[in-house]
């Protein structure tokens, strides 16, 4: 009976993840662009809308995390899909360059690859995605380091001037 309760949850997780696949499509893939072979979705174009756009396009992309959420994926496979939607939406608010990047960086197809790789092959995929969340949290720190430096750099600056 174990076995078929372990059967039968794998069916309803590959039935998830194809619904999220689809979604994922859509937001991120959808529109063929004339002449090319790159596509774009309603995310990016979502995006375009003056400051509501990156903000609804977030929120589709949370669903795709809650769903995995709520599919038992652990908290480092979890936190790499939270920071590919960080780095979307952090780069995605930049006029003009961060609607080019909303069309390359596709983050919700990103995410529901990564939700299939754990389901195919749980160890590889948390141990990849537990380096990357702690890799993204170090250069974070470090950053927070350098904009701490610069802000008294340039305080001490302004106050040489006075």
């Amino acid at each position: 009976m174990l076995k078929n309760t372990n059967a039968t949850k794998h069916d309803e997780n590959q039935r998830k993840l194809k619904s999220l696949d689809k979604l994922a499509w859509l937001l991120d893939s959808s529109i063929k662009i004339p002449g090319t072979n790159r596509t774009i979705g309603l995310d990016g174009i979502i995006g375009l809308i003056p400051g509501i756009g990156d903000a609804f396009a977030g929120m589709l992309s949370g669903y795709i995390i809650i769903k995995a959420l709520l599919m038992g994926l652990p908290i480092f496979v979890i936190g790499q899909m939270v920071v590919n939607m960080v780095i979307e939406g952090v780069v995605g608010v930049i006029p003009f360059f961060g609607d080019i990047f909303d069309f390359i960086f596709k983050s919700n197809r990103r995410n529901v690859k990564l939700m299939r790789n754990y389901l195919e092959d749980p160890k590889e995929t948390a141990e990849r995605s537990a380096s990357s969340v702690i890799g993204f949290l170090v250069v974070l720190f470090f950053v927070f380091l350098l904009s701490i430096w610069l802000i008294f750099k340039v305080l001490g600056w302004a106050i040489s001037l006075m």
